[in-house]
């Protein structure tokens, strides 16, 4: 099993190395405008906060609303970040480098919207279902309209009650080719947290939380675990976000962002990392390929969504995620091990350790 592990784990960063090749060279070569890259900037954020909101809503099985939230926080948290070390001139000059910066910044925002998930899911993960959807879409909205008020961060104040100016002003240092690799690490990440200890436990309480905790988990611990890497990723999502846009207005991270995360879920599939991936390429990138017909293209867009829904409930992928090593060996006509097979090779491992335990 190990030695298949590794095989694949080889494979998969072949694979991203040849796809991150390509893109160097389209982008130097002048093939990609601009604007295609903007497109493939929102993709790259897209799927981190896709793949982070289906910890929760796939794997978690709970519906939380709020990660529009916690991405304004990480937002919110890199951009002060910059600005304040750009003041004080830290890592600032022709020698200091962007991107280093960019993610000090990014991960320091992906830390404080961690700290704000554990307040936030302490109370929130105690209701379930609709309750827990009402709960985590109302803290996302408190989130909203407290960053809006504060006067450092471009608000009039809370007695005003009124939401001020965005806050501009921001290094727009997020490369496009230092995002392609804070979201293939992001994805790899929550890839193995869902495939290690922890992520089984997540799974096993969405099956069935009664059995899991009868069996001995911690249920609250691991919802809040869940919540706690769901929200951190959102956070280097809100980060790179800020250090691409430039600008921030708290309108950018209300609830119906969060919606929008939660559609691309449900689209690709609820349990599949790769189907969030697709999905948040797909519905990023159609309404901007449908812009032409600009009076018809959200038209397009809902009606997709719609027959999707209709003809494959459970989204594009359901559970499944597609493997690079099976499809190389179905192309190469190679068969996949049996599950007996698979046990057998454990079996066989297990006893040649005994062995030399022995020995």
């Amino acid at each position: 099993m190990k030695k298949l592990s590794m095989k694949s784990t080889i494979i998969n960063f072949v694979v991203l190395f040849i796809v991150f090749g390509i893109l160097i060279v389209l982008c130097e070569t002048g093939i990609l405008s601009n604007y295609i890259k903007g497109i493939l900037m929102v993709c790259c954020i897209s799927i981190i906060m896709a793949c982070s909101q289906n910890i929760t809503v796939g794997y978690l099985g709970q519906i939380a609303l709020g990660g529009a939230g916690f991405m304004g926080i990480g937002a919110y948290t890199a951009a002060m970040i910059t600005k304040a070390m750009a003041s004080a001139n830290i890592l600032v000059g022709d020698g200091a480098p962007d991107t280093l910066r960019f993610l000090i910044a990014t991960l320091a925002g992906g830390i404080l919207a961690a700290i704000f998930g554990v307040l936030v899911g302490i109370p929130a993960l105690r209701l379930r279902g609709d309750y827990l959807a009402i709960i985590t879409l109302g803290f996302g909205e408190i989130i909203r309209v407290v960053i809006q008020n504060l006067k450092f961060l471009g608000g009039k104040g809370f007695s005003e009650g009124s939401a001020g100016q965005a806050l501009v002003g921001i290094n727009r240092i997020a490369n496009l080719y230092v995002v392609f690799w804070v979201m293939v690490v992001s994805v790899a990440l929550m890839f193995t947290f869902i495939r290690s200890k922890y992520g089984r436990a997540i799974i096993a309480i969405r099956n069935d939380d009664i059995a899991a905790s009868a069996s001995g988990l911690n249920v609250t611990f691991y919802k809040v675990l869940a919540f706690t890497v769901s929200s951190f990723f959102a956070g280097i999502a809100g980060g790179v976000f800020a250090h691409y846009i430039g600008s921030l207005s708290a309108a950018s991270f209300g609830w119906l962002k969060s919606t929008e995360y939660v559609i691309m879920v449900v689209f690709g599939g609820m349990g599949s990392l790769t189907g969030s991936v697709i999905a948040a390429i797909s519905l990023s990138a159609l309404p901007e390929a449908l812009r032409e017909f600009s009076n018809y293209r959200m038209l397009a867009y809902s009606v997709a969504l719609i027959i999707v829904m209709v003809y494959k409930p459970t989204g594009l992928l359901g559970t499944y995620e597609i493997s690079v090593t099976r499809l190389l060996n179905r192309i190469m006509g190679k068969k996949e091990p049996s599950l007996h097979a698979i046990k057998a090779e454990v079996e066989a491992s297990k006893a040649s350790e005994e062995d030399k335990e022995v020995q």
